[in-house]
């Protein structure tokens, strides 16, 4: 990013998923308060801590702007225009252990299309960013323009719930098709920052059910993916957010009909 973008909407989302990262770095995952939200989910100081280190930035920079957290919720005019979507701490689970797989998400939603995003690793310091129609990685002040492939043949699957498609489909049930075997390899991050790596080549494809439109967890991701040129539909192959839900993000449109074939088989057997 040149020194002119630092002040657009995408340098925002870059320094604002930047200054979240720094935040979570700067917490001690093996003494971090746990702030129980029900359903098994909860928070961290961390979680806390980059959210509002996130919104600090936005906020002073775009007054007018309204901001969804995943902590803190809607604050803003509720028909604004522009809306930042804020994940402070994708993959809270895995932080809580210290297995370092997670991710800080911004993005900026207007007039329904996402126009900047970011995801920002705090343990590797890579960023990646977008302003809608470019995706590139940062990391040591460089940036690299962001290439998916799906030379690795490795698939994430998102086997968290909830899952809307349960009785057409389960991500869980790719891991034992022979099909699947024969052509992939199964990984399980459980976090968005798989996504952002998809966009990046270092995942084949992503694959998750559950309904997705304005989520503070995947609304970066999808945004990386589809600028950086990836193949992205819901469960059956149609835009996203249009139908029955879900995710099938893939590097290239060979890797996404692979796998939508082998899911459209789940839907064939699940119907009478």
């Amino acid at each position: 990013m040149h020194k002119s973008d630092e002040h657009t909407d995408a340098g925002l989302a870059r320094r604002a998923a930047e200054a979240g990262a720094e935040a979570v770095r700067a917490h001690a995952w093996a003494t971090a308060e746990k702030h129980h939200k029900g359903g098994g989910d909860f928070a961290t100081a961390a979680d806390l801590a980059a959210e509002a280190a996130v919104l600090d930035l936005l906020r002073a920079a775009r007054p007018g702007d309204a901001f969804t957290g995943e902590e803190s919720g809607r604050t803003g005019a509720a028909d604004a225009d522009r809306r930042w979507l804020i994940d402070p701490l994708c993959g809270t689970l895995n932080y809580a252990v210290g297995t370092h797989l997670v991710a800080v998400n911004v993005a900026l939603r207007e007039h329904g299309r996402t126009v900047a995003a970011a995801t920002a690793d705090p343990y590797t310091g890579e960023t990646y960013w977008t302003d809608g129609e470019r995706a590139h990685l940062r990391h040591d002040g460089q940036d690299t323009p962001l290439v998916p492939s799906a030379q690795s043949a490795l698939v994430d699957l998102n086997l968290d719930p909830p899952y809307p498609n349960a009785a057409a489909f389960r991500a869980a049930h790719l891991l034992t098709d022979p099909d699947f075997e024969a052509a992939f390899r199964p990984r399980v991050v459980s976090s968005t920052l798989a996504v952002a790596w998809v966009a990046a080549g270092r995942r084949a494809a992503y694959i998750t059910d559950g309904h997705l439109a304005d989520s503070v967890h995947f609304a970066a991701g999808l945004a990386l993916c589809e600028a950086a040129g990836c193949t992205v539909t819901d469960l059956r192959g149609k835009p996203l957010h249009s139908g029955g839900g879900g995710l099938l993000a893939a590097a290239d449109a060979d890797t996404h009909a692979r796998l939508l074939d082998l899911i459209d088989r789940q839907y064939h057997r699940a119907t009478p």
